[in-house]
């Protein structure tokens, strides 16, 4: 009775999940309905919350269906008809890769449903939404955007049916999409009809898509580039890849031209990114009035929360652009940071929860090392066509001083009622390399024993592929780490992490990976098989089985079998995966190396 009466006190507060609530706060009519995938957790780590109270700020009336049971329409009337459109996202991942594994095999767990439970969202979630919203309201227009359409714009390959998908947009019969982080595109869009303007007459915002039956006239100020059709790179692997090239030519919001792609008789038209967000736009985001808490309708904890439930956002956006990440495609290649002001009033607000207890999970962004970091020549950067500032090697416009990253976690500690910080947000061990008073503060007061690291792979053929750095960067660091811990008295080691089965990655290259690790007393305890994910470079190349860059074949291992066995090499400290690690070995030659592997030669 207690916990039920909180749950009614808080509901008022939280953003309303179905009539009753939104009429408690006077709301007979909703403006924008956002319809997800995930759980409505009110924290600004999840982005349909963030969005929502950000146009709840400017004065809309906004609602959440999370979650919604696609199996008929009535879920999705809970909240009545909004008066501007529906809002639709998948989650914060792609429905398909929460699905299933890198195996394709059907997963038994969601982070972002309560109690852990699998089967809460649909396959491809974003088309199955968008259908039943126009089945029960034919007339109301369906925006959709998160991840899982922001990555599918245009035509790309899709593992799991392992064919070429037309755009989400046109499979989902949706009436605009918005990609990358959507702040801008939605403020602008809601604004806008507002002010009068017909939804169908709009179709200039940065960071939004449409169907279009002609193509786009270029402007004075932006020009066109029409892509491959669909059907073109649905049948076609080189001309697949020649359009990923021109693509990723166009993801500057500096330089950026429309982009066109004939599907049929139609064409999928995207206009240029979405320009960065400043300081003071982020910072009046995160001051925005989260509660840091699931709705209180649900009785079963959320894993994804309570994972990031005491974590501090610093800044969005990666540079490093891995070949296998879609966080560059996703949040942009600008680093976009907050104050540091509007970090610790969040780390404030944060120790006054009755929760807290003094820990704080993480302190960064998608690379913790990245804040406060940007492009030196603001001219060049706003003509610069490169993937990433550092590879091949660092851009000599790139600005990594780490004054401002250092003197952050420093006075994040001082904030009264803190008692630890952690940095578990990757770092790019190759930038710490010019960053030594950051490296300091990590080594010294923000890795507790153990640091966690990605190089996904440590063979330069590899790593090349991957656009990561290589083994001299990686034994750089581990001395580095290693030497800066022993300095200050602790004894810390490093975790690293790594990836099998990526392109260019064959059973040899996993030999040589087991031996550099074994040779410097390292194990793994994880091993990621690698998932083609939509819209990534490694995807184009797992799909086209050529660099589109450079037009040079690339080995794809692609059997279950061969991908099992390079993971085994990794794992060959257990016990259970020596055979599979004997066969690897005689498959590839290289049985010799099973004496250094093992300590002795193993009898067979």
């Amino acid at each position: 009775m207690k916990q039920a009466r909180a749950a009614k006190q808080l509901s008022p507060r939280f953003l309303p999940i179905n009539l009753s609530e939104a009429k408690s706060r006077g709301w007979h009519e909703l403006d924008v309905i956002f319809v997800t995938g995930d759980a409505y957790v009110d924290h600004p780590a999840f982005g349909v919350p963030l969005l929502a109270r950000l146009l709840e700020s400017k004065g809309f009336r906004v609602g959440i269906i999370a979650q919604p049971d696609w199996r008929s329409k009535e879920p999705f009337m809970a909240l009545g008809r909004p008066r501007l459109f529906f809002a639709v996202a998948a989650g914060a991942m792609d429905s398909m890769v929460a699905h299933y594994t890198p195996a394709r095999k059907l997963r038994r767990d969601d982070a972002y449903t309560p109690g852990n439970r699998h089967g809460a969202r649909p396959n491809r979630a974003t088309i199955v939404y968008t259908s039943r919203l126009k089945e029960a309201y034919r007339d109301v227009p369906v925006v959709i955007g998160g991840i899982e359409a922001s990555l599918r714009r245009f035509a790309h390959y899709d593992f799991w049916e392992d064919k070429v998908r037309r755009s989400a947009l046109l499979d989902a019969k949706a009436d605009l999409l918005v990609y990358g982080m959507g702040e801008s595109p939605l403020l602008e869009l809601v604004q806008r009809l507002q002010a009068g303007e017909p939804f169908t007459a709009i179709r200039d915002i940065r960071g939004t898509a449409y169907a279009s039956s002609a193509l786009p006239e270029a402007s004075a100020a932006t020009g066109v580039l029409e892509l491959p059709s669909f059907e073109t790179v649905a049948a076609d692997k080189t001309a697949y890849a020649e359009s990923f090239r021109l693509l990723s030519g166009e993801q500057n919001p500096g330089c950026a031209k429309i982009v066109a792609q004939r599907h049929a008789e139609r064409y999928l038209v995207c206009n240029p990114p979405a320009e960065p967000l400043s300081e003071k736009a982020l910072d009046r985001i995160y001051a925005l009035p989260f509660l840091k808490a699931p709705h209180p309708s649900y009785t079963a904890p959320i894993p994804a929360y309570e994972q990031i439930r005491s974590s501090i956002t610093t800044h969005r956006g990666c540079f490093g652009g891995c070949a296998f990440c879609a966080i560059t495609h996703h949040q942009g290649k600008t680093i976009q940071s907050r104050s540091e002001g509007s970090v610790l009033q969040e780390l404030e607000r944060l120790v006054a929860l009755p929760w807290f207890r003094g820990s704080v999970s993480d302190i960064g962004g998608p690379t913790a090392n990245m804040f406060g970091l940007s492009c030196g020549d603001r001219v060049a950067g706003a003509k610069c066509r490169r993937g990433s500032c550092l590879f091949p090697r660092p851009c000599g416009n790139l600005v990594t001083d780490d004054a401002r990253s250092s003197r952050l976690l420093a006075n994040a500690r001082n904030v009264s009622g803190v008692k630890h910080i952690a940095v578990s947000s990757g770092v790019r061990y190759d930038l710490l390399e010019r960053q030594p008073r950051y490296l300091r503060e990590l080594v010294g007061h923000h890795v507790g024993g153990l640091l966690k690291v990605a190089p996904e792979h440590l063979t330069d053929r590899v790593t090349s592929v991957m656009r990561k750095p290589g083994r001299a960067s990686f034994e750089q660091f581990r001395i580095t780490f290693l030497k800066e811990s022993s300095r200050i008295g602790k004894k810390q080691h490093i975790v690293p992490y790594f990836i099998s089965g990526h392109p260019g990655c064959t059973l040899s290259d996993m030999v040589d990976l087991a031996l550099m690790l074994k040779s410097w007393g390292m194990q793994v305890e994880q091993v990621q098989d690698f998932t083609p994910t939509p819209g990534t470079l490694s995807t184009c190349i797992y799909h086209a089985g050529v660099d589109p860059f450079t037009g040079e074949q690339v080995y794809v291992p692609k059997t279950d079998r061969e991908k099992g066995l390079q993971k085994s090499l990794l794992l060959y400290h257990v016990p259970d995966e020596r055979k599979n690690c004997l066969l690897a070995l005689k498959e590839c030659g290289r049985e010799a190396a099973a004496e250094e592997l093992f300590g002795a030669r193993p009898k067979r």
